[in-house]
């Protein structure tokens, strides 16, 4: 019970770390390319785990094929799709809209357990999806931004970023008790690395680099350290313990953090649209957690 106690609040601090990324990625965009920026973040932490990893495995751990090949799913989906789908989407609509999306994340996981995981989808699951994708609606529809084609698009690469991070928490269950959370999450820097890297260069080309200050390099070394070092560590150790759906359901303090955030950092509004969509996106997910007592008893992990 204890164990399972620690793993909720990993879990949540990791997903209380993406939410700040949200209003680090805006103020990132503002100085640097997309692409460029997640090269960046993903140097820095390669540079970090991958030497944690050497020291502590002694050598690079072998994997099996078939879990290369989902650790490749969850990199391409996660971590490459993923940055793409939500810094571009940034650029075009505001944190808090971002964040209020990213609500639906316990609902859409809740679905891709279902088909991936074969887990059951129950009448208070399905009521909790609808009631977060009301919650969605009336936000986009009712807000400032709602008639806005250029805040529609936004927030449609936001949808992607949540279809793209549910895939991404959902296959690392799925191997969660096969490969240690260290090698995992260098496994993700690495290949994010690489993904990046051939349109990063052709960024980085012409980009001016002496327009950067020491705060954007701050944003960068906050990205690559807490972000994805430590976010990475930190769910990757929670999921050994819990279910998926649990999991999804404690994703709901993402958007509550990039909310609070995008107020107090970014000093942008927050709409009665705003506050509508978010209280049935939190009945949502109170109806979700409903389901948490049920879950089945994770399988023995893999841990140092």
């Amino acid at each position: 019970m204890k164990g399972t106690i620690i793993a909720y609040i990993q879990i949540s601090l990791a997903m209380m770390i993406v939410g700040s990324s949200v209003v680090a990625g805006k103020l990132i965009i503002s100085s640097f390319p997309v692409f460029l920026a997640s090269e960046l973040r993903f140097i820095v932490a390669s540079l970090i785990l991958v030497p944690l990893l050497l020291w502590k495995e002694k050598r690079f751990p072998r994997i099996e094929r078939s879990v290369f090949g989902i650790l490749f799913l969850q990199a391409l989906t996660g971590v490459f799709l993923f940055n793409i789908f939500m810094l571009y989407g940034l650029k075009f609509t505001t944190a808090v809209e971002a964040g209020i999306i990213t609500s639906t994340l316990p609902a859409v996981i809740g679905v891709i357990a279902v088909l991936f995981l074969k887990e059951k989808l129950s009448r208070t699951k399905v009521i909790g999806i609808v009631l977060a994708v009301i919650g969605v609606s009336l936000m986009n529809i009712m807000s400032g931004g709602g008639g806005n084609v250029s805040s529609l698009f936004g927030n449609s690469l936001i949808v992607g970023s949540v279809l793209t991070e549910a895939l991404f928490i959902t296959l690392g269950k799925a191997i969660s008790h096969k490969v240690t959370p260290l090698t995992i999450s260098t496994i993700m820097s690495v290949f994010g690395l690489i993904l990046f890297l051939p349109f990063s260069i052709y960024e980085g080309m012409s980009f001016s680099f002496s327009t950067v200050d020491m705060m954007d390099w701050m944003n960068i070394l906050y990205f690559g350290v807490v972000v994805t070092v430590l976010a990475f560590l930190l769910m990757y150790q929670g999921l050994i313990k819990v279910s998926a759906s649990s999991a999804g359901v404690l994703t709901s303090v993402l958007p509550l953090s990039t909310v609070v955030l995008s107020f107090l950092i970014l000093k942008e509004e927050i709409l009665i649209s705003h506050l509508l969509g978010m209280l049935f996106v939190i009945a949502a997910i109170f109806i979700l957690s409903k389901d948490m007592s049920g879950e089945a008893k994770p399988e023995k992990a893999i841990t140092y």
